[in-house]
């Protein structure tokens, strides 16, 4: 009696384990972006490991009406990258591939996305 109950159980708990969906993964490298300085000066910022498969809109330029947008981006993660001229991943896009994708000082961004 105590193993059926034992078996009904283990096979509940990996039944549950299969139904539960996984989270994206993480892109795993840097990326990097540089954005003007309250001072005019440019500052490279790194972003460490992002999230895959999710919508980052950078901080430092999220406001459009407030800040020029960031440039100049370094893919340097494991996984393709597309850049988007707007906050929340809309707008023009262009694709960075992995590990070596970049793009010059005339590439504007907002917002990025991770895919693999």
């Amino acid at each position: 009696m105590r193993l059926r109950h034992a078996a009904v159980a283990a096979f509940g708990a990996v039944t549950l384990l299969l139904t539960i969906p996984t989270s994206a993964s993480a892109a795993e490298g840097q990326f990097q972006y540089t954005v003007t300085g309250l001072d005019g000066t440019p500052l490279r910022v790194v972003l460490d490991d992002p999230p895959g498969e999710e919508c980052l809109t950078l901080p430092e330029v999220a406001d459009p009406g407030a800040s020029s947008p960031a440039h100049s981006p370094r893919n340097r993660t494991d996984a393709t990258a597309t850049v988007f001229t707007e906050p929340g991943c809309e707008g023009d896009s262009f694709t960075l591939r992995p590990r070596t994708g970049y793009g010059s000082e005339r590439l504007k961004l907002r917002s990025v996305v991770f895919s693999r």
